[in-house]
């Protein structure tokens, strides 16, 4: 299983990469949530609220997650963060129903 933490310019934006995702069925299922940056970009500091969308996939869909996201992004730069992880048999069975590859 696989949890990518990708930064988003709003919740609007979360919730339509995230939507397409499924539409797609490339993704078991989306959370949401707010969060305030703070990072150095074009060498000045910068502060605003993103919204931070966490994906759960599995390792064979991979790829074509990453490529969707970049192409749905507004960010020139998207943060694509990859987290491996072990979960409970239930709930990749599940996932493996949902995800269409």
């Amino acid at each position: 299983m696989i949890l990518y933490y990708v930064t988003c310019k709003d919740k609007e934006e979360s919730k339509r990469i995230a939507q397409e995702l499924l539409k797609k069925k490339i993704i078991s299922c989306a959370n949401i949530m707010q969060s305030d940056s703070v990072y150095e970009w074009g060498g000045e500091l910068k502060e605003h609220p993103e919204s931070i969308l966490l994906v759960k996939t599995l390792n064979r869909t991979e790829e074509e997650v990453k490529d969707a996201i970049r192409e749905l992004s507004s960010y020139d730069l998207p943060a694509i963060i990859k987290v491996e992880g072990k979960i409970n048999e239930e709930y990749l069975n599940w996932m493996e129903e949902k995800i269409k590859k």
